[in-house]
């Protein structure tokens, strides 16, 4: 599974980057988690709010940080 934290470098970005982490950790998801802060590259996503999550190249998230046991679920039903 790939797993891509769109946003600039700012605290929810970096939240959502760690509750990710930690939620593939808790699962034992076997996960590549790549940071892209390239505006770029996260407008070429068709996001316009960040934080955002992406996962296999869908984005599954955009524009706030969920709670952990949401995030545990966006990451279960993108594994099926």
């Amino acid at each position: 599974m790939e797993i891509k934290v769109l946003g600039t470098g700012c605290p929810k970005c970096k939240a959502l980057e760690q509750a990710t982490q930690n939620a593939i950790n808790e699962l034992g998801v076997q996960a590549t988690i790549t940071k892209v802060e390239d505006i770029v590259d996260i407008m070429n996503y068709g996001v316009m709010r960040t934080p955002a999550l992406v996962i296999n190249e869908k984005v599954v998230l955009s524009g706030r940080v969920p709670d952990a046991k949401e995030l545990k679920e966006i990451i279960t039903k993108s594994q099926q």
